[in-house]
């Protein structure tokens, strides 16, 4: 599973992904948390799960699905004459043993109407199998359990629109297993331990396109308007993989080698299948000539649904996707391996580290989600190059630094609330860097032969952190029980102090590395570079103790020392290097992080020559997110850094042959108000670039605000992105009631966390356009966007934005906006 991030725009701001979860999501729960304590053991496995079929049909007005299984299952290993099944807020109509062809029925206890105890009628071995019958309802609108900051809903089953009540809205039917909500929508062994076989026949509208896992074997018209598709997988799958989607998609066929790929989109988006999708042909070559294990299954198929509840979903053979993914030509142009490509690739490497090979248990989801966050970064390198991918290894650093809390968990834990706790950025963020530094230690060669060799042995089983362990041992014939002990099984990372000295009478440079942190002291093998006399020596070091000393004979002072060369450790760091140090590194080192470092080092320090030099260098850097975060950086106040930088900007914002780059540029700009940029900025709107043509219409806003306004009415037709925040932003300045339609229906057709982009210039519309029935209609949206979204903890914020419009209602005596900011903000608490 990919989470989706809060900023579905960060990539157009300059940056990787903001994880939501840094944003607004609820605190882990506290160490004194009692469910904390609890050690959370793999499941016994007393019965396993052999095969499942299913044959189920839907009533779109209730929101119900009728089901019936037959679910084969066999004892694991000891007698037993009782089976548990998941099963969660269903109506269990009949349980019966299959005998013979015949349905001999079963005593059941169903008292919680999560589980499902049944009484087997006799005692079964485990070389004996045996098939149960269950005719059930599903009801997942009733079904009321809590979700988590990464899946912010529980209920396994998804009606979409159901009732066409929504113009322009699809209709769509989906499911969400993962973690435990598969049992929502038929009953099963809900656990990752579990692997079965299936077959689904699913009865749907006629009209209609299913999908689901593995090969489409059956289509049966029914005569009365219906259709039964039969869905078969003959490759055992855990039940959290299960999928089933129903709806109006255009399918586009793709293949890779002799296996059919296929992408599902809403009609409107099928022109740009291709554009969209597209690579996935190229990322299962890669992948399988990198692991050197073949895509195990028969057929890869991608949808986009619409309100999905997270980022996307690996469902064996058929992965899901929020409407994110769905893209025009024009925002792809704006698109340089963005969420929507990110997910792609991440969720593609999962049909090996996760489907192929599940984690044992959610304590072990390491061996599922640090491998596809891993896989980001490593496709980002082959296919755009090794700045690419250090940017998203070293944002993905920053995410899991950017919570304080992650610094208590360990990567493989057995103690935590809910299973979807375990969806964080110490399971994502940290653990794909673990692996990469596992890569950078071992060599690539022997680190993917130990992947190979850890898929092949447990193909279609699962596995834990061990096993990976004993496979790169094996590769590699080096132990790694250091390793693992330090980064798997503990707590926390590195924090250095980083200093130096030369001494000219000995020649000698020394560098001190001491660990701050408190607690553990981490064994950290890494690349020291030594630049000096126009040379770089790699020097390769232990750092062992909480304060090493290392002493390197240099025959001339160095011009800099350049500590983890490789800019590969999971560390924070204080790197008490001169500017005219990060002055070198930034010409001379040749990492994405050198420059970075020295950027930052640069921007603190505006007003130095080094510093400017720094800058105006980094202005033409050959990566372009480098050249955004300059710009961005640049102090224009200081008028030697204002009178060399300008001609440069005027350039990017003009020729740059990144479109985010011209964006950022034509900001800077619009930022200087200066009545002689108007030109390129009228200029800009003429841009296919969403990104481009929000960064003009801001920029004509801070010169000419009645202007940018007229001119925010003509782009209402066609606008996404960039180009739509530019509109709401200006409409908030100085927007009105002819403008609140655009606003909030634009609003109501975006996905629950893509509203979060706008929700602060939605609520300020809100609170001051003149019409109460408009103020309400505000109130009711960011109420319902609330309570909608309980798990991501967004409701004090949103509780925040309806006190100011409370406040703005008040000064014009509008009693009744008032009351219902007020009866919103109380269901908002009672709610949460």
């Amino acid at each position: 599973m990919k989470k989706l991030n809060l900023i579905l725009f960060a990539f157009s701001s300059g940056i990787f992904a903001t994880d939501f979860n840094t944003c607004y999501a609820q605190q882990t729960p506290a160490a004194a948390d009692p469910l904390l304590k609890i050690y959370r053991e793999a499941p016994p496995k007393i019965n396993d799960l052999v095969h499942t079929k299913l044959d189920v049909r839907f009533d779109y007005k209730k929101r119900h699905l009728y089901g019936k299984e037959w679910i084969t299952l066999k004892p694991h290993l000891y007698p037993t004459d009782t089976l548990r099944l998941d099963a969660k807020g269903m109506d269990l109509n009949n349980i019966s043993i299959v005998k013979n062809g015949k349905n001999i029925p079963l005593k059941f206890r169903y008292d919680d109407s999560l589980t499902v105890a049944i009484q087997l009628d006799k005692v079964y071995r485990n070389n004996e199998s045996y098939t149960i019958y269950i005719d059930y309802i599903s009801k997942p609108d009733e079904l009321h359990l809590k979700g988590s900051a990464a899946i912010n809903s529980a209920k396994g089953l998804y009606f979409i629109n159901p009732d066409s009540t929504v113009k322009g809205k699809p209709v769509q039917i989906w499911t969400q297993g993962e973690p435990e909500s598969s049992s929502a929508w038929f009953p099963t062994i809900d656990k990752p331990e579990q692997k079965t076989t299936e077959e689904i026949s699913m009865t749907v509208p006629a009209k209609y396109v299913t999908l689901s896992n593995g090969s489409l074997t059956l289509q049966k018209n029914n005569g009365n308007g219906t259709r039964t598709d039969t869905w078969k997988m003959d490759l055992p799958l855990s039940p959290y993989l299960f999928m089933m989607a129903v709806g109006d998609f255009k399918i586009y066929h793709d293949h890779w080698r002799d296996k059919q790929v296929n992408y599902y989109l809403e009609p409107q988006y099928a022109p740009y299948a291709k554009e969209i999708f597209g690579m996935t042909p190229e990322l299962i070559e890669f992948y399988s000539k990198t692991l050197g294990v073949d895509f195990p299954w028969n057929k890869y198929s991608q949808i986009v649904v619409r309100d999905y509840i997270s980022g996307s979903m690996e469902n064996t053979t058929a992965t899901l996707h929020g409407e994110h993914v769905q893209e025009t030509h024009r925002e792809m142009i704006d698109a340089y391996y963005d969420f929507s490509q990110v997910s792609i690739a991440h969720e593609l490497f999962h049909q090996w580290f996760g489907d192929l090979v599940t984690c044992k248990s959610w304590s072990n989801l390491t061996m599922n989600e640090s491998f596809a966050d891993f896989s980001e970064m490593l496709w980002a390198e082959h296919k755009y190059g090794t700045d690419v991918g250090s940017d998203v290894n070293y944002n993905a650093m920053q995410t899991y630094f950017g919570q304080p809390d992650n610094a208590a968990k360990d990567l493989v834990r057995f103690h935590y609330d809910d299973p979807g706790d375990m969806f964080d950025a110490v399971t994502y963020q940290k653990g794909g860097r673990i692996l990469n530094m596992l890569r950078n230690y071992l060599g690539a060669d022997a680190f993917y032969k130990g992947l190979n060799i850890y898929l092949k042995k447990n193909a279609f089983k699962n596995g834990e952190a061990q096993q990976l362990r004993l496979a790169e041992e094996e590769a590699s014939g080096i132990d790694l029980n250091w390793f693992f002990n330090e980064w798997y099984f503990g707590a926390g990372h590195p924090i250095l102090d980083i200093s130096y000295k030369w001494d000219e009478a000995s020649k000698t440079e020394t560098v001190y590395v001491a660990q701050k942190q408190d607690g553990q002291i981490f064994k950290l093998p890494m690349a020291i570079d030594i630049y000096s006399g126009g040379k770089k020596e790699r020097q390769k070091v232990w750092v062992n103790d909480k304060n090493d000393t290392l002493n390197f004979h240099v025959d001339v002072k160095p011009d800099l020392v350049n500590v983890d060369g490789d800019k590969i450790l999971l560390v924070q760091k204080t790197d008490n290097k001169t500017l005219d140090e990060y002055l070198f590194q930034y010409f001379n080192a040749p990492l994405y992080v050198d420059r970075y470092e020295a950027i930052e080092a640069a921007k603190k320090k505006q007003s130095e020559k080094a510093a400017q030099k720094i800058l105006l260098g980094a202005l033409h850097d050959k990566y372009f997110r480098l050249r955004l975060r300059t710009v961005r950086a640049l102090n224009m106040s200081n008028e030697d850094l204002h009178a060399a930088a300008l001609p440069i900007l005027d350039s990017l914002a003009q020729f740059d042959p990144n479109t985010l780059v011209r964006g950022v540029a034509i900001t800077a700009l619009g930022n200087l108000k200066a009545e002689g940029n108007m030109a390129l900025f009228n200029k800009s709107l003429g841009s296919q670039s969403y990104a481009v043509q929000g960064a003009a219409l801001t920029a004509i806003s801070q010169l000419a605000p009645e202007q940018a306004l007229v001119l925010a009415k003509g782009f209402e037709r066609d606008n996404k992105g960039p180009l739509t925040q530019a509109i709401f932003a200006i409409y908030a300045a100085n927007g009105g009631d002819e403008h609140w339609p655009f606003v909030y229906n634009t609003f109501s057709d975006l996905g629950a966390i893509a509203k979060l982009n706008f929700v602060q210039d939605f609520s300020k519309i809100a609170g001051h356009v003149n019409n109460p029935e408009y103020v309400q209609q505000g109130i009711t949206a960011l109420k319902t966007l609330a309570i909608d979204n309980k798990p991501l903890g967004v409701g004090p914020f949103i509780n925040g934005l309806l006190t100011d419009i409370k406040s703005q209602r008040a000064k014009v005596n509008d009693d009744a906006s008032v009351k219902a900011a007020d009866d919103a903000i109380k269901l908002i608490n009672e709610t949460n």
